[in-house]
């Protein structure tokens, strides 16, 4: 069932990133960085990771954008 930008969860977006080439890179605190290379940019994307509370769709916006895969992909998941 596609989401959109609504009620998705730090550990959905990690398993949607890893399913692409990104890997863990460091913690700091709660905040989870992923890099990995799309469209042959390297890039790194900030997780927040607070349980299974659902990320805000502008937080999400974000992610996206860091992330460097097309809105499609993501919505289309």
């Amino acid at each position: 069932m596609p989401h959109g930008v609504f009620n998705w969860t730090a550990e959905e977006v990690v398993r949607f990133l890893k399913d692409r080439g990104f890997i863990l890179n460091h913690t700091r605190g709660s905040h989870f960085y992923y890099t990995g290379r799309q469209s042959g940019e390297f890039r790194q994307v900030c997780v927040p990771f607070h349980g299974k509370v659902a990320l805000k769709p502008r937080l999400l916006n974000g992610i996206i954008r860091q992330s460097g895969i097309p809105r499609s992909e993501w919505m289309e998941r």
